[in-house]
């Protein structure tokens, strides 16, 4: 039988097929199945592989992927000290032509202190880790992301859980007296469990006073000891352990009855918190608050972000100013030179006075004074700037002319928002205003914790052990020749397995701290700081309307100064050109036509000055309202990585 198949894949995933199976058949279909998903799989693996992956370090070492990787030091990403490659890239022939998208790229990927600060959210998220193994969370100190000390019980820095060691042994099992005892179990261990293992050899040689009890008045003992256990706490407050020990041991010991002998002992506790400890909320104290730190420190970060771009993009301003300054300054001299000429050449025939040049010569010398004055300045606001996105200041980059590619902006009506809308989306934009819900939240974890604190300790718990000896057996029969019987494995297997030597405990444990005033003032000075919390957030909000009222004012002021500035600069230009034409009449004198050229120059600088104030004024006002980073097409979480540009 001829098959043959022609597949085609068309853009609306149609799969058209001409084939010479039978009508009945699903292989078309499933192959047209496969293929698709294939593609499917494709195309989202490329769009993965082009976003950039964050590290987690809240994440700990996989069970199965490496056994031994949880007893390795971490991977953290080495300091990059040198200028990321677009940055690279944007010099071309000794220039850098910046626009203020550019800017905010290059302060994202290079600026220093945001490189060292994002380091915190790394912190962060390392703790994260070390609360979900059930230690208690250290917090992010530098940046205030602080652990309530409300949630320790007892000594500072305690976690969820007791100590990690065994409650195994072997008991009283092989040994001459068997008495009862009284029995207790506490909790312990941490979420991560530990797993212990024990082993030694012993030999001792002991004097005795009586050769009644074993035989002979001095006893050698040789005894070989190993041991294992399992201890693990969980979040509901419940502990549980498993332990196993195992002892071979001979004695010059008369009458034993195995010799040497063999003992094995298995044992399990569970115990649960029923009051002070138990509770998922509880014994998660620490894994809320970190968690809640890294939204903290995350929101600390883009708010870094917010006033380092904010601060870059006032330093462009200042550089764009002293860019345009230059030109005045330059378009003055020219005209100040060309008087120089005419006068010049009018006192050479006599029909202008030598001061009337001299004049226009010291107008010439002012102006170029005044052009070198700019261009030093320029050269310092670059330098400035370049601080701002330069990891590492290279030749390449400190020698390289700062273009900037966006001009001083015109003022819009829409420029300026209502001030009731500008207050809400600061309420909604600005990281401060989760961050400081974030403490809130830190706050009222405390106090949940110590209100279990407040209770008395009620802990319930069970214990089954079993156990099996065996060893060599001497036995002395009627006939009186000492046979030895050989123990074995088997023997002691089959006493564990069927619980012949059995123990089982059940029992609680109740403390009642009388007054109880430790526990009462934790919880009052929880209740407190979770006052304070709140009245924080609160002022953080006043703050953030103020800043944009504030803004709001300096945006109009400067809006105002702005129209001011042109309309005096416009008369300026008509005063100059109405004493240059009352000169060529005769009109006027080459003196007063100097003074409307300063005065025009006067009017462009501060023109300049207004317009760079309102573009400064117009970044506080994007910081103050929390859109700053869209404004200049940032993207929250790539910030956060450090790698803007894909």
């Amino acid at each position: 039988m001829d098959v043959r198949a022609d597949w085609r894949i068309e853009p609306s995933f149609r799969c058209r097929a001409q084939r010479t199976w039978p009508q009945s058949s699903p292989l078309a279909y499933l192959g047209c199945l496969v293929l698709i998903i294939v593609l499917l799989a494709a195309q989202a693996s490329l769009a993965q592989a082009s976003q950039p992956k964050a590290p987690d370090y809240s994440v700990g070492p996989k069970w199965f992927a490496g056994v031994f990787s949880a007893y390795k030091p971490g991977q953290v990403r080495p300091a990059d000290l040198t200028n990321s490659k677009t940055l690279s890239e944007m010099i071309r022939d000794g220039k850098i032509q910046l626009s203020l998208s550019q800017l905010a790229n290059a302060v994202v990927e290079n600026n220093l202190n945001l490189a060292a600060d994002r380091y915190f959210n790394y912190s962060a998220q390392a703790d994260l880790q070390r609360a979900r193994s059930g230690q208690a969370a250290r917090g992010v100190q530098p940046v205030g992301a602080i652990i309530p000390d409300a949630l320790f019980s007892a000594a500072i820095g305690a976690g969820v859980g007791g100590g990690g060691g065994a409650f195994g042994g072997l008991g009283g099992v092989g040994s001459i007296s068997g008495a009862t005892r009284a029995f207790s179990v506490s909790p312990r261990g941490s979420f991560d469990p530990n797993f212990t293992f024990d082993f030694s050899w012993d030999r001792t040689a002991s004097p005795l006073n009586t050769v009644v009890v074993a035989g002979s008045p001095v006893v050698t003992t040789n005894s070989a000891f190993f041991s294992f256990g399992w201890v693990q706490s969980f979040t509901t407050g419940t502990s549980f352990s498993l332990d196993i020990a195992n002892q071979r041991q001979s004695s010059t010991q008369q009458s034993l009855i195995y010799d040497p002998d063999v003992i094995t002992r298995m044992g399990v506790a569970v115990v649960q918190q029923l009051t002070n400890g138990f509770g998922l909320a509880f014994n998660r104290r620490f894994q809320n608050v970190a968690r809640n730190n890294v939204e903290f420190v995350r929101e600390w970060f883009l708010r870094q972000v917010n006033t380092i771009l904010a601060q870059a993009e006032t330093s462009y301003w200042d550089l764009v100013s002293a860019q345009e300054q230059i030109k005045a300054t330059q378009q003055a001299l020219q005209v100040a030179q060309q008087l120089y000429e005419d006068n010049k050449r009018q006192a050479e025939i006599g029909t202008l006075a030598p001061l009337d040049v001299v004049s226009a010569q010291a107008q010439v010398a002012s102006t170029q004074r005044d052009l070198i004055v700019a261009q030093t300045n320029f050269q310092q606001q670059a330098l400035t700037l370049k601080t701002f996105f330069g990891r590492q200041i290279t030749d390449a980059l400190a020698d390289a002319e700062i273009v900037a590619a966006d001009p001083l902006p015109d003022p819009q009506e829409s420029d300026i928002p209502p001030l009731d809308e500008a207050i809400s989306l600061a309420a909604k934009n600005r990281p401060e205003v989760p961050q400081a819900q974030a403490s809130v939240l830190n706050n009222e974890v405390a106090v949940k914790a110590t209100q279990k604190f407040l209770k008395p300790t009620f802990n319930v718990f069970g214990f089954f052990a079993t156990a099996g000896l065996y060893g060599d057996q001497m036995i002395s029969p009627a006939s009186g020749i000492p046979i030895l019987v050989k123990g074995g494995a088997g023997q002691e297997l089959n006493q564990l397995i069927h619980v012949k030597y059995p123990e089982y405990a059940i029992g609680f444990s109740l403390t009642i701290p009388i007054k109880n005033r430790s526990a009462q003032a934790d919880n009052a000075r929880a209740s407190m700081q979770e006052r304070q919390s709140q009245l924080s957030k609160q002022r953080t909000q006043n703050q953030i309307g103020v800043e944009v009222r504030s803004a709001s004012i300096k945006l109009t002021q400067a809006k105002a100064e702005v129209t001011a500035a042109s309309s005096a600069v416009e008369f300026s230009r008509q005063s100059l050109d109405a004493e240059q034409k009352k000169r060529a009449a005769g009109l006027s004198t080459p003196y007063n036509v100097i003074l409307a050229q300063r005065n025009l120059l006067d009017a462009q600088l501060a023109e300049v000055q207004a317009r760079a104030t309102y573009a400064k004024a117009l970044v506080e006002m994007e910081r103050s309202t929390g859109v700053l980073l869209e404004k200049s097409h940032v993207d929250a979480e790539r910030a956060i990585l450090g790698r803007v540009t894909q």
